[in-house]
């Protein structure tokens, strides 16, 4: 799971268009590689083998800002962990 960090006044609101998850980022850009699906090329590879290309699957759905940032955080994580907000 990924969350933003507390006091952050910006952050992207993210979908995978590959696994359809939705996430934030505090980089803020029109395509971004998914941390849930995307590929971390791997450095252990042959000398005939090519090196995997990280693809940026998720596309910014919308900029939010100030407030709106901890809230949407604290949404996301509840739908992640099912509606357990004991941890809050």
């Amino acid at each position: 799971m990924y969350y933003v960090p507390d006091g952050t006044k910006i952050a992207g609101f993210y979908e995978c268009r590959k696994c359809s998850e939705r996430f934030l980022d505090t980089r803020v850009a029109p395509k971004l590689i998914c941390p849930y699906c995307g590929e971390a090329p791997d450095m252990e590879i042959g000398p005939d083998d090519e090196m995997p290309q990280a693809e940026e699957n998720a596309t910014l759905i919308e900029v939010i800002e100030n407030e709106d940032v901890e809230k949407y955080d604290t949404l996301l994580s509840l739908a992640i962990t099912g509606g357990d907000y004991s941890w809050i």
